[in-house]
């Protein structure tokens, strides 16, 4: 008799499966706007004389992101809820380094870490994720059609006090803002009561109406305050950067002035413009065509996001989802609100697109625990995120 032919090795079918439930058009809309990230910070660093070694570095970055990104899609862990507590508390000792002799002030900020290699982390944009876990840990548990206990929303309130009190310690208002934009989305969906949102909504305006009133804010943060409303009252001061990036913006009509091409990027008059002022490099080089594509990605991420919510298949994960959606969202809403002057100067970054690898890394992140949802949803997930869904 003849041997028996052995079939041929054939990929398994359970990663071709696990693949084919990944969410395609959010991964596509995420990695596209990385990549023009990556090509506005090259041409904000040539017209800052950098050359393209910020380019590079951050292309880097991404690549990193997409294995750390994948690396969440495969946690084997039974639950993702088992590890929350863990991450929650890393991320507060993470938060606290900053104040330790290897932190660094940035712009006021004390809100990074320098490297023994030469680079610096910013442990608050991964205190995000952390946020985000903790929440839907604690408020994903409502009994069936009935509110959220009033013992877990103060759980809740709680856990967000600790890194929303360090990130405000260190001046760091942006975070913080984002932050509570977070706190109150995962709220609303996981049915908290109105009257626990209308009470903090009040407990938030008065703390800010009383910070500004008694000179708690830092003198820069009052400036940027101040330029806000007018940025013309300090022109060469605190409204330089809200200006020059206006003029960027409104310079670049209807296709943009081109790549390397554009007046204010070139010339280096608008300050930070590979992070915070990222958008008015887009705005004028690729004008309100490329300003345009910027939004739509984004917007496609949201809606991604919200999609994968609204088929989480129990209410952690949809906690989860919902919440990285507020991160992007409510993120990006602020940046490139503080590029066309309707929001004040916070110097948050815009996600996937400006010039840092933490926030990258954080916010790939966010895309990793999207898919694991969404794995999750459809049956392909290699872990349980959470119990049996209970709510609505």
């Amino acid at each position: 008799m003849s041997a028996p032919v052995r079939p041929t090795a054939a990929p398994p079918r359970h990663d071709l499966l696990r693949a084919s439930r990944f969410d395609w058009v959010l991964i596509f809309a995420a990695l596209a706007l990385s990549v023009l990230g990556c090509v506005l910070i090259a041409s904000a660093g040539i017209g800052a004389g950098d050359g393209t070694g910020p380019a590079r570095r951050q292309l880097l970055a991404v690549l990193l992101s997409l294995l750390i990104a994948y690396a969440i899609t495969r946690v084997e862990a039974r639950s993702l809820r088992a590890w929350t507590p863990a991450l929650y508390v890393v991320s507060l000792l993470a938060l606290l380094l900053p104040y330790t002799p290897a932190g660094v002030s940035i712009a006021g900020a004390r809100a990074w870490v320098a490297l023994p290699i030469g680079f610096t982390i910013q442990p608050s944009e991964f205190a995000k994720l952390a946020l985000v876990c903790a929440l839907a840990t604690t408020l994903a548990g409502r009994p069936r059609d009935g509110a959220v206990p009033n013992a877990a929303v103060v759980r809740a309130l709680a856990l967000a006090a600790l890194p929303l009190a360090i990130v405000l310690v260190g001046n760091d208002t942006g975070t913080a803002m984002i932050m509570t934009g977070i706190v109150a989305a995962v709220m609303v969906v996981a049915g908290v009561s109105w009257r626990w949102l209308a009470g903090l909504a009040a407990v938030t305006a008065v703390v800010a109406g009383a910070a500004i009133a008694l000179g708690v804010l830092a003198d820069y943060q009052m400036q940027r305050l101040l330029s806000f409303l007018d940025p013309t009252a300090d022109p060469y001061g605190a409204g330089l950067n809200t200006l020059q990036a206006r003029i960027a913006v409104g310079s670049g009509g209807i296709a943009g002035r081109g790549l390397l091409a554009g007046p204010q990027t070139q010339g280096g008059f608008v300050p930070v413009n590979d992070s915070d002022f990222v958008f008015s490099v887009a705005a004028e080089e690729l004008g309100l065509l490329g300003s345009l594509i910027v939004l739509l990605l984004i917007a496609t991420i949201v809606w991604r996001g919200l999609r994968i919510a609204a088929d989480a298949s129990d209410m952690f994960g949809r906690l989860v989802a919902v919440g990285v959606v507020a991160w992007f969202g409510l993120q990006a809403f602020e940046n490139i609100g503080m590029n066309l002057g309707v929001m004040p100067v916070t110097g948050v970054t815009l996600p996937f697109v400006s010039y840092g690898g933490s926030s990258m890394i954080a916010a790939w992140l966010g895309i990793g625990l999207l898919q694991l949802v969404r794995l999750r949803s459809s049956g392909g997930a290699p872990a349980r995120l959470g119990h049996t869904r209970r709510g609505p």
